[in-house]
């Protein structure tokens, strides 16, 4: 490491002892490597071929316009985080920035619906695997032929469950192996989005107005074609989300107050492009817009049917690292959420949680536990037919709602006159409060059309039981509430910075372990 980065690092430490932490983490993430990592948790590649087929079957081509819509929505929220992430770079961002901009109750509810959030993430996007890896073989169709009832459910949760152990392997042996995966990952993803573009345009058979098509999807709707956008929109909303990625690894970057905010809207800006461009071009190239073959096996089956089965099935293999690299940026962004909760104290067994290992400088347990309980969420499924759309639902919904315990305490920060951004940083000036008006209305909004118990989403095949149905409202509404009440009746009375992670003063011991480490240097 030259002076400079040294020097810059130190600067770096020096202002996470300013929130009271003492610098534990090891800083040698980039500016790359920051954008990467919000791009990655976003990942073109992975939601696009997981959820076209969802808001094709539900939308029709028209629902394309549902991506710049939460494109728009998404980018208010997004320019607020920015602002966050210049004032407060520290590890676990969501939970400390509603922290400091609301109070530490409203920061521990907001970290608990991310970190659950964050667990059933994981586990939603190891599905994906199931998506593609039996598009480019049938040898991956481990459980019957795909034909039968729970062959696909039951097969998607075996190769899931190898892509989680490995996710949490490559954590556990600390953030320069992740990066250095994640990186390269995140470079052949941007390389194949690239040429799945070019190959696309130069296979197109019908104009761009193929985006007014509705194919009837509106027929029979309470509320006509408006009824069926706002449902496809939902595979919109389901991508476009973990762009505050880049700022959760703070206490591993380099100048992360100021590489942390562009990172952030760098990354949401890239995946609207390429990804609107995808999703643009696929409809304009597919041979044909009829058929089942677009509402169940989606873009998987449009890069086969245009481009061939050799280049094809090459496509489908970047695809899979896509996904590989999204698995292991949720699973990544978690751990330090993780870890920044335990640090104040905020879960059980805090001090194990926040234990930084010695040897690979990152939080081990909790990248094992987290782990552990996305393997379960995929255990509890392993029969369920309608697993990719439940759990890939109910994630996103904590997730929206997570979002929201920051947007709306930092409005009423800025109403009240008490919101300061970080001086000669990113800054939204005059347009700071309307932005974030904005973003409050669409993350509300949002929150109300994702949680919102329709039968497609939620119960779409038998059996037919009301509580499938309403199974995204019971299970978040007791993971909000039933967590919220663990904390205040038991949790909060003992919330405080752990004296081993606290920032030294000249009255506090060096901890042992440290004297130790340095004895035998």
């Amino acid at each position: 490491m030259n002076t400079n980065t040294a020097d810059r690092g130190d600067r770096d430490d020096a202002e996470l002892e300013d929130f009271g932490y003492r610098p534990e983490l090891k800083r040698t993430l980039g500016n790359f490597h920051t954008f990467a990592a919000g791009i990655s948790y976003i990942s073109i590649l992975t939601g696009t071929f997981q959820l076209f087929y969802f808001g094709y079957a539900n939308g029709g081509p028209a629902y394309w316009w549902s991506w710049p819509m939460v494109f728009a929505g998404q980018f208010m929220v997004a320019l607020c985080f920015a602002e966050l992430a210049a004032r407060y770079p520290v590890a676990g961002s969501i939970y400390n920035w509603a922290k400091k901009v609301g109070n530490p109750h409203v920061g521990w509810l907001a970290g608990w619906m991310m970190l659950l959030a964050s667990v059933v993430s994981i586990a939603a996007v190891a599905l994906a695997y199931q998506l593609t890896l039996p598009q480019i073989s049938s040898f991956f169709q481990f459980v019957g032929d795909g034909t039968g009832t729970y062959d696909v459910a039951t097969n998607a949760v075996i190769l899931a469950a190898v892509l989680i152990l490995f996710t949490t392997l490559v954590n556990a042996f600390g953030v320069k192996l992740m990066a250095t995966i994640n990186t390269a990952g995140v470079f052949i993803e941007l390389i194949a989005t690239v040429v799945l573009i070019v190959l696309f345009a130069v296979h197109i058979v019908r104009g761009p107005e193929v985006v007014t098509e509705t194919a009837h999807t509106g027929d029979g709707q309470s509320f006509g074609y408006l009824g069926a956008f706002l449902v496809a929109s939902l595979a919109s909303a389901y991508v476009m989300y973990g762009f505050d990625t880049a700022a959760s690894l703070g206490e591993e970057s380099l100048d992360p107050s100021r590489n942390a905010p562009r990172a952030i809207i760098r990354s949401i800006i890239a995946s609207f492009v390429l990804g609107g461009l995808i999703l643009l071009l696929a409809l304009m190239s597919v041979s044909s817009l009829r058929g089942e073959k677009l509402s169940s096996d989606g873009l998987q089956y449009v890069v086969l049917d245009v481009l061939g089965p050799t280049a094809g099935k090459a496509m489908l293999w970047c695809v899979l690292i896509a996904v590989t690299v999204c698995a292991l940026a949720v699973h990544t962004a978690a751990i330090r959420l993780a870890f920044a909760m335990s640090r104040d104290n905020n879960l059980p067994a805090a001090s194990l949680l926040a234990r930084v290992s010695p040897r690979f400088k990152t939080p081990v347990a909790p990248a094992v536990i987290i782990g552990v309980l996305s393997l379960a969420i995929l255990v509890v499924n392993i029969r369920q037919p309608q697993i990719f759309t439940v759990v890939t639902s109910i994630g996103i919904i904590m997730i929206y709602a997570a979002y929201l315990l920051v947007t709306v305490p930092m409005l009423i920060s800025r109403l009240r006159g008490t919101w300061k951004p970080a001086e000669g940083k990113f800054s939204l000036g005059r347009w700071g409060l309307p932005v974030n008006i904005l973003a409050v209305l669409w993350g509300g909004a949002m929150t109300v059309n994702l949680i919102w118990p329709r039968a497609e989403v939620y119960n779409a095949t038998a059996p037919y039981h009301w509580y499938l149905r309403w199974g995204a409202v019971l299970f978040v509404g007791l993971i909000a509430g039933g967590g919220f009440a663990y904390y205040w009746f038991v949790q909060r009375h003992r919330t405080g910075v752990l004296a081993e992670h606290a920032a030294q003063t000249p009255e506090t011991p060096t901890p042992a372990a440290d004297l130790e480490e340095v004895t035998t240097s």
